[in-house]
């Protein structure tokens, strides 16, 4: 990035877990980030059970709640924005630090455009040809509850399907950007949890299945968690000028999103009604004093 010598970034791996915990050890590590006491970090991840992750501002009530219990998924809101996703059979990543790091820092889109730039990279590192969607790119607001569905600017896509969707987050002096890469399975699972009639669940559908795409169907083959964790840190290494140290989580990023798992991401009113704990989590993110 400078033309110097490549930062050092940490590179964490975590076992799979719940959607709640997840959610707040994402969180921890950028608020930990942000007041120096944690370096910049590329996680990856799965979930356990699959769960279905809805946006920051996005209504409940666009779930099929009873559906959900059905199907023995689990249920979390993000701290970031966008439409619901189903975590099954993927491989998430997260980058968080402080938003003076030079390879976070800038508007919005800039950081989004490099970290996609890692992304497109990792995945032609295993022969996908991947692109990034257009800047122009944008969701219109009559989109559905789907993340994948529609392509929003910069993410990525292979023979104009999506197959990396991701959001950003800037507060309390941090970026926290997340996505998910489908490894395999049916992209249209997610439908059966949301709150439509059953024309309206065929019909988005068909449009999801459309406009959506898993990595092993592009590849013609089943494709690891493991094997796609390498290429992307390839890719990302590579097009943001870093270098990576393998790490595990401090005991104060623990004890940080244990609070913030119970605080937040486990507490049913964050997941119904988030304005309600908007200053709390703000507040959460201010008192980091380690």
């Amino acid at each position: 990035m400078n033309g110097g010598r490549p930062a050092l970034w940490r590179l964490v791996i975590t076992q799979p877990a719940s959607g709640a915990w997840n959610m707040a050890v994402d969180q921890a590590i950028a608020l930990m980030s942000a007041s120096g006491h944690s370096p910049p970090t590329l996680r990856f991840y799965q979930w356990r059970p699959p769960t279905v992750s809805l946006g920051r501002h996005q209504a409940l009530s666009e779930i099929d709640l009873a559906r959900v219990r059905e199907l023995g998924y689990d249920l979390v809101r993000r701290p970031t924005g966008g439409r619901a996703i189903l975590h099954i059979d993927e491989l998430t990543y997260s980058i968080a630090g402080p938003k003076d790091e030079p390879r976070l820092a800038g508007a919005v889109l800039d950081s989004y455009n490099r970290i996609s730039q890692g992304l497109v990279l990792g995945l032609q590192r295993l022969g996908v040809d991947a692109v990034k969607a257009p800047a122009s790119q944008r969701a219109g607001p009559d989109v559905s509850a789907v993340c994948f569905e529609v392509p929003s600017a910069y993410e990525i896509l292979v023979a104009g399907k999506k197959i990396i969707g991701s959001a950003q987050s800037r507060r309390a002096g941090y970026i926290l950007q997340h996505g998910s890469l489908p490894l395999q399975g049916d992209v249209t699972r997610l439908v059966e949890a949301l709150a439509l009639s059953p024309a309206e669940r065929l019909a988005l559908r068909e449009a999801v299945s459309a406009r959506a795409t898993t990595l092993e169907a592009v590849m013609g083959r089943h494709v690891s968690f493991w094997e796609a964790a390498v290429a992307l840190i390839d890719g990302l290494t590579s097009a943001l000028d870093m270098e990576l140290e393998e790490g595990d989580l401090t005991a104060e990023e623990i004890e940080l999103a244990q609070r913030l798992q119970r605080e937040i991401y486990a507490n049913p009113d964050w997941l119904a009604r988030p304005r309600s704990l908007k200053e709390r989590v703000d507040v959460q993110s201010t008192i980091v004093h380690y």
